[in-house]
């Protein structure tokens, strides 16, 4: 079975996009170099052009809570205050456009600027939704089900990337990175996915990786 379609709901506006790659300043990351980071006055908008990036938050314990994943298209976590709420880090190398806020509201307007940028934020909300209802209703091996099922959906095939590493992936779905291991294995053994190395799975079958994800 091939995925023919793309389920990207957090990518940017067409409009915001197609400005952005006007005005951007285009920078080049290198894997786990910051971006942005917690507590950063957020007078930028930055859209990933190629490679992946995550945004994070430390919490009071020490803990490392990975908020989401960003792949080319996707604006980094828009925000509607002042300050950023999280940390961004390139995932593998990466490149962004980097774009201040006022510039963009004084190339497309006041009015244009704030329709697109709530429209990203609108989605970015709809992404934080299915990320708390996968923390909170799902089994460790649902969850990761999930994970794998988003990463196939997103690049439109059965064969797939997973750029980030296990402990990204734990921190993003709560688990430990033991039990993310299990589940990967499980889940092989049960012949739903196949990995080629660390980085690459295929999709053996959908539906079974679909109940799961349910």
């Amino acid at each position: 079975m091939t995925i023919a379609h793309d389920s990207r709901t957090d990518a940017a506006p067409p409009a915001l996009a197609e400005v952005m790659q006007r005005l951007g300043q285009r920078l080049s990351v290198a894997k786990d170099e910051g971006i942005f980071t917690q507590d950063d006055e957020a007078d930028r908008v930055h859209l990933v052009v190629s490679g992946a990036v995550r945004t994070t938050r430390l919490l009071g314990d020490g803990r490392r809570q990975v908020a989401g994943f960003y792949y080319p298209g996707d604006l980094i976590g828009p925000e509607t205050g002042a300050l950023h709420r999280f940390s961004a880090e390139a995932v593998c190398d990466a490149a962004v456009l980097m774009v201040r806020r006022a510039a963009l509201k004084a190339y497309a307007g006041e009015a244009g600027f704030e329709r697109a940028f709530w429209e990203a934020a609108r989605r970015e909300l709809e992404r934080t939704h299915d990320h708390l209802l996968v923390l909170g209703r799902k089994t460790a091996c649902e969850k990761v089900a999930s994970f794998l099922k988003s990463l196939a959906l997103r690049q439109g095939a059965d064969s797939a990337s997973m750029p980030m590493s296990r402990q990204d992936v734990a921190d993003y779905l709560g688990l430990t990175i033991e039990t993310v291991s299990r589940m990967l294995t499980q889940l092989q053994g049960q012949s739903v996915v196949a990995f080629d190395g660390t980085r690459r799975f295929k999709v053996t079958r959908w539906d079974a990786l679909e109940q799961m994800a349910a």
